[in-house]
């Protein structure tokens, strides 16, 4: 079934390129709410050993395909909603995350890598934000929160090593694809930062989703 579900999202990643270089606004918006409502049916699809992770992430996933697609519409508005629908999604991967795992060592490490990247990216993008600037540092914190989760995973070993590998390279999947959002927001708009990003963006998310399956506690 996995090896199905891979398949079938690579197809559509695919096609969803396609739409993107071709600016096909309705084909696009239509691909890209079938792609990412995969990335949900394959959460739902997975053996739930820890039952609470699972909820969080399903909920997570849920404002996070809410963000898609006010990403794939036009404006500022939609802009904006696209922003407040990851961000909480956001808070619900990190919920997820420091619920299963707590904080270890390798928190301490997260929490100071974090900080450090989440600084650069926002002195990077702080002359091009305008009036969005007290936003976007906002969904930075969120994010950067989120990561620092992941890291706590990757720390936990009494986790299954491939459930807590999926958490920790899908989540910087899921980081280095928002910047290419963002500058493809307010940098320079051009095809390359969906070429780029959004591959990362569903491979994170698909890392996510059956991180699920395979995150079970060793001798639980």
């Amino acid at each position: 079934m996995n090896v199905l579900i891979v398949v079938f999202a690579a197809g559509l990643m695919v096609a969803l390129l396609y739409c993107e270089k071709k600016e096909a606004q309705n084909a696009k918006l239509a691909v890209k709410t079938l792609l990412s409502s995969l990335f949900i049916i394959t959460a739902v699809l997975q053996f739930h050993p820890t039952p609470l992770y699972f909820r969080l992430m399903l909920i997570g996933m849920i404002f996070c395909l809410g963000g898609d697609v006010f990403l794939a519409l036009p404006g500022k508005k939609m802009f904006l909603g696209g922003l407040v629908s990851f961000l909480l999604g956001h808070v619900f991967y990190a919920a997820a995350f420091f619920y299963t795992a707590g904080f270890n060592q390798w928190t301490v490490a997260g929490l100071a890598i974090s900080v450090l990247t989440g600084a650069v990216v926002f002195l990077w993008l702080r002359p091009h934000l305008g009036s969005m600037k007290i936003p976007v540092l906002f969904y930075i914190l969120v994010i950067s929160a989120m990561v620092v989760g992941a890291w706590s995973m990757a720390g936990a070993g009494e986790l299954a090593a491939a459930g807590r590998t999926a958490v920790f390279f899908g989540a910087l999947a899921f980081y280095v694809s928002d910047i290419f959002v963002a500058r493809q927001r307010f940098i320079k708009s051009e095809f390359f930062n969906r070429l780029t990003g959004l591959p990362l963006y569903y491979s994170g998310q698909f890392m996510l989703a059956f991180s699920i399956g395979s995150l079970s506690f060793i001798g639980g």
